[in-house]
């Protein structure tokens, strides 16, 4: 399973394509080729795919192991508490309210139902803003990009939840089941870019690579290896 994400200053939507078929040159060889359906979700041949754009980034999610789904929200300052109220289940609802940035918790609930949505092939359709979410830590770390670490941290499996409802820490990495689709894991990410990411992937899948884009060499700036490896890179 593997997220690339790079910053753009022009066409979001090229650029998120392009980047898509980079990756999935890496992985499956030769020249892929971007299909769309009839409901404009991506395909290529060979893998499972998943495209986003921010106001000045793009991601893009590519696996063989099945569906995934992929969400990018720079931070911004906006009123969300209607917008929560309106569609966020109550135990995200007590979540927000508990956490010390209301807008950065926001974005990652919303980044989580988009990305499930988009691995479940139905976007926010069918109550999918009302589907609720593992849920990260408590509280979340102050909002702001991720400095540059040099550390490595642990993490659980995603597919065996912990006793605390399913949520799982370490560094910049959080996530777990979805409660309404148990064959989805999602994982929260913190960017070296000031900006929020959410991943769903196929809840058997056991390792994520994380690829931020800032130039053409890429250096290892966090590793996460136990039975779930999550690698973040970044240059």
């Amino acid at each position: 399973m593997h997220v690339w994400v790079k910053p753009v200053d022009g066409d979001q939507r090229s650029a998120a394509h392009a980047l898509l078929l980079a990756l999935a040159a890496t992985l499956v060889g030769g020249e892929p080729v971007l299909r769309h359906d009839e409901a404009g979700r991506p395909h290529v041949d060979g893998l499972w795919v998943s495209v986003s754009h921010g106001h000045d980034l793009v991601a893009a999610a590519a696996s063989a192991a099945g569906p995934v789904g992929v969400d990018v929200e720079n931070r911004r300052s906006f009123e969300v508490a209607g917008l929560a109220k309106r569609w966020f289940d109550p135990a995200e609802l007590a979540w927000m309210a508990a956490q010390p940035d209301e807008v950065e918790a926001f974005l990652r609930l919303w980044t989580a139902k988009e990305a499930v949505g988009k691995a479940l092939g139905r976007g926010l359709r069918g109550s999918g803003l009302r589907r609720l979410m593992p849920l990260p830590p408590e509280p979340l770390a102050p909002a702001g990009p991720l400095p540059p670490p040099e550390s490595v941290h642990s993490r659980e499996p995603l597919d065996s939840p912990p006793p605390d409802a399913g949520t799982q820490t370490g560094g910049p990495l959080t996530g777990g089941l979805v409660p309404s689709e148990p064959t989805l894991a999602l994982l929260y990410l913190t960017l070296h870019a000031d900006a929020v990411l959410a991943v769903a992937v196929p809840a058997g899948v056991r390792s994520v690579e994380v690829c931020e884009h800032h130039g053409t060499a890429l250096r290892s700036t966090v590793t996460s290896r136990t039975s779930f490896p999550v690698v973040v890179r970044g240059n």
